[in-house]
């Protein structure tokens, strides 16, 4: 989804959300839509398209809430490093990175909205995140990192694939990865160790129950 069709994506954000605290993260407060339906249908309208993908920025995901939530207890396996959010939405994950004591984060989206809001996002937290439009799952891509953190990525068959190829290069690289899923279909588990289990409060609207019990997890 690109932003450009909108003259002021920042104060559409503004505009169609609240800043709240983050149910399982209340250290992090992000600008979140009280319901998706409308938002998404109100994007639409405004950049002139049809067919849109959900307005995942403008909402605290299971598999992102579990894993903010870990970074900020385990702070250690980010402190002091480099670190690539994968796919990073709202920017839920990059911020609690950075409060866990980060030395710079890189907040990857292909979603223009997304790095609209992830910047509104880290501004009301008082962090400073870097972001950035480059498809990480479409080859190698040369930004270093220690730590790689990727929150509800494995929702559809060919993007779960291709986030774990990407994963398990980091990983080979010598890169600590944690992702953060409530279980999805596509999420490879036989190939992974879970950290962690935590029961996140989430909207009907987006999920199949009010608790999410999700998972913290990373490669075997």
């Amino acid at each position: 989804m690109s932003s450009s069709a909108i003259i002021d994506p920042i104060a559409f954000i503004h505009a169609n959300t609240r800043l709240r605290e983050v149910p399982l993260v209340p250290e992090v407060r992000l600008h979140v839509a009280d319901e998706a339906l409308p938002l998404w249908s109100k994007t639409e309208e405004e950049l002139g398209e049809a067919g849109l993908p959900p307005p995942f920025w403008a909402f605290a995901w299971a598999g992102g809430q579990a894993l903010a939530r870990y970074v900020l207890d385990h702070p250690q396996d980010v402190a002091g490093k480099d670190v690539i959010d994968l796919a990073s939405g709202s920017g839920l994950v990059a911020i609690a990175a950075m409060k866990a004591g980060a030395r710079k984060v890189t907040a990857f989206d292909i979603d223009g909205f997304a790095r609209e809001a992830i910047l509104v996002n880290a501004a009301a937290n008082s962090v400073v995140i870097e972001v950035c439009g480059d498809d990480l799952l479409a080859g190698p891509h040369p930004l270093p990192a220690q730590a790689v953190l990727a929150g509800d990525i494995f929702y559809q068959q060919d993007i779960a694939g291709l986030a774990f190829t990407f994963l398990q290069g980091r990983a080979a690289q010598g890169a600590h990865v944690l992702i953060g899923d409530p279980g999805r279909y596509y999420l490879p588990k036989d190939q992974l160790v879970q950290l962690a289990s935590y029961g996140v409060p989430v909207t009907r609207e987006l999920e199949d129950s009010e608790i999410k019990h999700t998972g913290v997890w990373t490669l075997k």
